[in-house]
């Protein structure tokens, strides 16, 4: 058999479409899905509308994922979205890209492994009050597994997110077959829509948490130096992946309606908990607890490979130490892996990962509106460059979810001002350590 294709550094051209699927549906579902409905159901408290927030998300989502696929073919190096940045809008905007992706994935890690720990817990006896050990603990089986090779993490995210699917289903499933719960009756006035600019703000709230839930779909993004068929599996990875959490999602929430009606569900702050105890009744909780768990390891898992793709990159372009490009007989890159680990490991210990949470939304969107004016950069000024796919609908969908993305942005500023002004902050800071960042490396290059 052939040895793989490598990426310049020793990534191996190892992964595909099954791998897109689970990278997306682990790094996508978590526990969003299972808290978010009720402050849906609260802003709009009309079951169609509600369920056609949900479906409007996914099909941003989608036309999102769609339009990042240009660029994920065209470009097909790992590190996320740093590449398409600094390719498309100079060196500095990707240092920018890179870094605030690289310390919110690490976040992420951070916040679903403790999650995991205040889970377990509560789940067994033994480990309550030692939620930050056994948080610290799952980052490190993950590093380790991940450390093992490409291979490895491939195997492993694929089972994760099949396990983590197959729940939430079940959920969902028995909420069907279970008798509706008695809800509590009520005031019918308070179900009803709000009008005017109220209705307007409502629905853009409910829609950015909506989309807040489904961020998540740009996963492969990270690993395109190791995807095996760039312009065939990138492509279906990602339409694919963003079109079985949006049949999650779609079925999730419908459930939810189900067993409790708009009004059970509207202000909910845990609907999943609440639907549980009406289908499982005492057990409820407990399932629930299980169930956020195996969805939470598959999300774990997905962060913490993706958090060292980025050092990678940004080290191969000589944005950070060289030995940060440097991978293992297993493609695996070592380094990076290992200083993102101890990333999310300092923000569990000092809790200080609730802060950056705070500021990820912001830089998340930041991102995909990067991305997406990315593709009308790149169509002007190289026209001739191969694009073995084109974004759907182009201009109007690229156009459309890059309004979508400087709204939630501009509405940041309006609903959570305070953490839109950090985030703000931490954009003009990085200006002095990008230019001390090149001083280095210009000195460093010096015969």
């Amino acid at each position: 058999m052939p040895e793989p294709r490598s990426e310049s550094g020793g990534l191996h051209r190892v992964l595909g479409v099954a791998f897109g699927l689970a990278i997306i549906v682990g790094g996508t579902i978590g526990s969003g899905i299972l808290r978010t409905p009720g402050d849906v159901a609260a802003a709009l408290p009309n079951p169609a509308v509600f369920m056609l927030v949900w479906l409007a998300g996914g099909i941003y989502a989608l036309g999102g994922a769609m339009t990042m696929a240009e660029l994920g073919v065209m470009i097909p190096k790992s590190g996320g979205q740093y590449v398409f940045a600094r390719r498309a809008l100079g060196e500095y905007p990707g240092f920018v890209i890179g870094y605030t992706d690289w310390i919110s994935v690490c976040a992420s890690t951070a916040a679903g492994a403790i999650a995991i720990g205040e889970l377990a817990g509560q789940l067994v006896a033994p480990l309550s009050g030692r939620e930050t050990l056994v948080a610290v603990a799952v980052t490190i089986a993950f590093t380790a597994v991940h450390w093992v090779g490409v291979k490895s993490s491939d195997k492993t995210q694929q089972a994760l997110g099949a396990l983590k699917t197959l729940a939430l289903l079940t959920v969902a499933i028995a909420c069907f077959v279970a008798p509706r719960a008695t809800t509590p009756e009520v005031a019918p006035a308070a179900l009803a829509l709000p009008a005017g600019m109220a209705l307007f703000s409502a629905v853009v709230l409910s829609f950015q948490s909506v989309l807040y839930t489904y961020d998540g779909w740009n996963g492969l993004s990270y690993f395109g130096g190791e995807v095996k068929d760039p312009a065939r599996d990138v492509p279906r990875s990602m339409a694919g992946g963003v079109l079985v959490v949006t049949l999650v999602y779609l079925v999730m929430v419908g459930a939810f309606l189900y067993v409790l009606g708009i009004g059970g569900m509207a202000g909910e702050k845990f609907v999943a908990g609440a639907a549980a105890r009406a289908v499982f009744g005492d057990m409820g909780e407990r399932v629930v607890s299980v169930v956020m768990i195996l969805s939470l390891l598959g999300g774990v898992s997905s962060y913490a490979l993706q958090s060292s793709r980025m050092p990678y990159a940004l080290a191969s372009d000589g944005l950070m130490p060289a030995r940060l490009a440097t991978t293992n007989a297993g493609g695996s890159p070592t380094f990076s892996l290992a200083l993102s680990a101890v990333i999310a490991i300092a923000l569990i210990a000092t809790g200080s990962f609730g802060t950056v949470v705070a500021l990820a939304a912001f830089f998340y969107v930041l991102q995909y509106a990067t991305t997406f004016t990315s593709v009308f950069v790149l169509r002007i000024r190289e026209p001739d460059t191969p694009r073995p796919y084109r974004a759907w609908g182009y201009p109007v969908v690229p156009a459309i979810v890059l309004i979508g993305a400087l709204a939630f942005i501009a509405g940041s500023y309006v609903t959570d001002t305070r953490n839109a002004l950090n985030s703000t902050y931490i954009l003009v800071a990085s200006a002095p350590i990008y230019l001390a960042v090149r001083a280095i490396r210009r000195s460093g290059s010096r015969p």
